[in-house]
């Protein structure tokens, strides 16, 4: 990884991408999205504040663990701009994530143990599947394949 000398303050989208391993184009749709930002150089070129490093590293933490864009662009909206996050910012903001990801580690565990019964069951036919209507939605109404006819119908 380039080190970058600390007289340096800002860097260029080529330097970031390869302090952060992300791509510049990735950069680019950060920007888009409101999760980092840059300024513009009388040559239209972007350029980035050192803290933009630690705000990439923290997106890229948060997607990992499949935090929605949107949800991390509240939480950076938190921070004061021009600071870089620290791990006490990362550790309040991830508390608030925890109950959201344990619920989708609860869902996708269901979905484990359901997967072995349905291969090659025909689920589209059955009454209940787990697959295609989780927690049995729509088994109130109907049941079977009409569900999907439905759906597409919507």
């Amino acid at each position: 990884m380039p080190q970058i000398p600390e007289k340096i303050h800002e860097l260029t989208v080529g330097q970031l991408s390869a302090r952060s391993g992300a791509a510049v184009s990735a950069l680019h749709f950060y920007e888009s999205k409101g999760l980092i930002s840059s300024r513009r150089t009388a040559g239209n070129q972007r350029r980035y504040s050192r803290d933009a490093l630690r705000r990439v590293a923290f997106v890229r933490a948060a997607q990992r663990v499949g935090i929605p864009l949107a949800t991390i662009r509240e939480a950076l909206a938190q921070l004061p701009e021009e600071r870089t996050p620290t791990r006490e910012d990362w550790a309040r903001l991830s508390a608030a994530w925890r109950s959201e990801l344990d619920e989708r580690i609860q869902q996708l565990s269901r979905l484990r143990d359901h997967l072995t019964d349905c291969i090659g069951c025909g689920c589209l036919s059955l009454e209940t599947c787990v697959l295609s209507n989780p927690d049995d939605e729509f088994g109130e109404r109907q049941s079977g394949s009409r569900l999907l006819v439905e759906r597409r119908k919507r």
